[in-house]
């Protein structure tokens, strides 16, 4: 005799690990700041995010390339998202980050891709790089974050 199952018309929502992930990605989302970058955070595992973002003219600065406000934006938010991942309770801060230009961005699709590399108590600090098109690395940078005084629950956006 066949057993006849039911499907749930809606998947399960995530829990645990995997809710906090879609929270976070959530959070970046609902960020006013993301209003300006066509970009999109996936948070694949622990200690790892992955941002995609398009360039355009529009951000070019006088010589004809991507200016560095949106280099130090997109690895800062990589390696931060790729800290706080491991971080539950707590928005983290970012206290200093260190950032190198390997190569002129022109137009297309970019994706920076954030590391944790240490600390899991009070201070975590994380690099990213940023990738081009042809799969080049174009920047790289290593951060330090600490936990803030926010509840991430509290945070508009940061919706478990």
């Amino acid at each position: 005799m066949a057993r006849r199952v039911t499907r749930p018309d809606h998947p399960p929502s995530p829990s645990g690990e995997a809710a906090h992930f879609r929270a976070l990605e959530n959070l970046y989302r609902s960020a006013p700041i993301n209003g300006l970058f066509r970009s999109e955070l996936v948070i694949p595992e622990e200690g790892r995010s992955v941002i995609h973002f398009d360039v355009d003219e529009t951000q070019f600065h006088a010589a004809g390339a991507v200016h560095g406000t949106v280099y130090f934006k997109m690895l800062d938010d990589a390696a931060f998202y790729a800290a706080n991942s491991l971080v539950s309770d707590r928005f983290l801060l970012t206290t200093s980050f260190n950032l190198l230009f390997t190569r002129p961005i022109g137009p297309g699709r970019i994706r920076a891709e954030g590391r944790w590399i240490s600390g899991k108590r009070r201070v975590y600090v994380a690099e990213a790089s940023l990738i081009d098109s042809e799969g080049e690395e174009v920047g790289r940078g290593t951060g330090t974050f600490m936990r803030s005084q926010f509840p991430l629950s509290s945070l508009p956006g940061y919706a478990n």
